[in-house]
């Protein structure tokens, strides 16, 4: 029997509620999508950063164990790319028979033996590694330090740094996504008529910073419909400095405005994507293999838009920037279309899902777990209740760890203040309750589930000891004690899997 083909399409900075039916985004083709397939409400990357994210999706394991911790692409990297040895799922269907093809982003590692076609895949344009030596940039920038700052609402002038444009007006937004679509559109068909199941994957950039759309999708959005989110007015008096610091040095210079500006254009170059993909499923209908390929639809990570005042993503942890869209459609394997899953998933959870789709076994450590048993309507009874992620930092690097329930969100910042959000009734994260002891017991579950995460993943943050960094509340010993106090067994990593 012939596995299915897979059809794998990833953005760059899309937001979970991009594609949420009541959401401002025209985005008619995903949203349609998801009327055919599964929609998964509560996806997560390991970290809101393209490199740890991406990583993720590819090998089914987190940061501590693929060696990306950060982009791979400029020298503050931890690695510049991922650890020898580490294996992707794509490797594996290439051994099974498959026949992958990729174009677009990858920004997996910048390393020449790490592009896509040491991976299994086969390459329809020529990558090449990014990694940007900044040393010789002190002579630029000595070069450009009389230079005038250009003016506009969409600058962002902080004085004494390069400036930034956050978004505007373009006669073709991304012209390397253009690239992609065209290259996707030129493979479908000829995949479609070999007689092995096949991968397609294509890699936008879009909707990712600065946030350039053609004016036909911009006059699609009235400016005077446009809302700040709830949270924008939030001062951040309760966050970690950098968080403020951030908002205050940096995105405050765009005022109201500005702010709204980038938000319609953030939406145009949604719909543009959504032109795109519709393009996609077109070409893919034109083969008559639409009802024996998974066509998934999703994001490596989000971006703040206006939350909390800030754009972009990578550390505040604030959810805007960790939940990503995940939209899975397979008329032949797919129970029940048009639902909707509301729980915990993983980018790493792809891996071993596509392992199951073309019936691979594999004995390798996965962090993530298969979602065959969502497209078969069913839940497995020890599925994960919480959302745990790994940070090291950007390019200052900072330490961050976060762990996500139905009700609470605890986040350590080795940085600063810790952090704590009742979800239910605080669900726009404006109240910190770190340092309310009436949530003490409800902190120190989360802060057990946290290292518990560490544990499984052997997480070196709970295995540095060091007194100048022993600035959780509670340290890694709690990963072994039960709510009495008293010392679990010990056991396997995997024990703590589903804690």
């Amino acid at each position: 029997m012939k596995k299915p083909n897979i059809l794998i399409v990833m953005t760059d900075h899309q937001r979970a509620d991009t594609v949420l039916p009541d959401n401002p985004c025209i985005m008619p083709n995903v949203k349609k999508l998801a009327t055919e397939g599964l929609s998964f409400t509560e996806v997560y990357p390991p970290m809101a950063h393209c490199s740890p994210a991406r990583a993720s999706f590819m090998t089914g394991l987190y940061p501590t164990r693929t060696g990306v911790w950060n982009n791979v692409s400029n020298e503050y990297a931890i690695n510049h790319g991922m650890y020898q040895g580490v294996k992707t799922w794509s490797q594996d269907l290439r051994e099974a028979g498959y026949e992958l093809a990729y174009c677009g982003k990858w920004h997996v590692s910048a390393r020449d033996d790490q592009t896509p076609k040491n991976y299994g895949w086969r390459e329809l344009s020529p990558y090449k590694g990014t990694l940007k030596r900044g040393g010789s940039s002190w002579e630029r920038i000595r070069a450009t330090a009389d230079d005038p700052d250009p003016d506009g609402e969409d600058m962002i002038n902080v004085p004494g740094y390069d400036s930034h444009s956050l978004y505007g007006e373009a006669e073709v937004g991304f012209a390397s996504d253009e690239q992609t679509t065209r290259l996707a559109l030129e493979e479908i068909p000829k995949l479609a008529v070999g007689e092995k199941s096949w991968v397609l994957f294509v890699g936008w950039n879009a909707p990712h910073t600065p946030y350039r759309a053609e004016k036909e999708y911009l006059d699609m959005y009235d400016p005077t419909d446009t809302e700040l989110p709830p949270s924008y007015y939030d001062d951040m008096s309760d966050k970690p400095d950098y968080y403020r610091k951030l908002r205050q040095n940096v995105f405050d210079r765009l005022g109201e405005n500005g702010a709204k500006e980038a938000i319609r254009h953030f939406r145009a170059v949604c719909t543009k994507i959504d032109d795109n993909f519709g393009l996609i499923m077109s070409a893919l209908d034109d083969t008559g293999q639409v009802d024996d390929t998974l066509v998934l639809f999703c994001s490596d990570h989000g971006d703040y838009v206006g939350e909390h005042g800030l754009f972009h993503k990578q550390v505040p942890a604030f959810l805007g920037a960790y939940r990503v869209p995940a939209i899975i459609r397979w008329p032949n394997g797919l129970k029940n279309p048009g639902r909707t899953e509301d729980r915990f998933v993983s980018l790493a959870d792809f891996a071993p899902t596509f392992l199951d789709l073309a019936g691979v076994e594999t004995d390798r450590y996965f962090t993530g777990n298969s979602l065959v048993p969502f497209l078969n309507d069913a839940t497995p009874e020890d599925w994960r209740e919480e959302m745990c992620t790994q940070c090291e930092g950007t390019e200052q690097m900072f330490t961050q760890r976060m762990v996500v329930t139905r009700e609470y969100k605890y986040v350590y910042n080795g940085f600063g203040r810790d952090e704590l959000y009742d979800l239910v009734n605080d669900p726009h994260e404006m109240k910190n309750l770190d340092e309310d002891s009436a949530y003490n017991d409800i902190k120190r579950d989360l802060v057990r589930r946290m290292w518990r995460f560490a544990y499984q993943e052997q997480d070196r943050l709970g295995s540095t000891q060091y007194i100048m960094v022993n600035t959780a509340p509670w340290g890694p010993k709690e990963a072994f004690r039960d709510d009495a106090g008293k010392n679990l067994p010990a056991a396997h990593p995997k024990e703590f899997q589903r804690a």
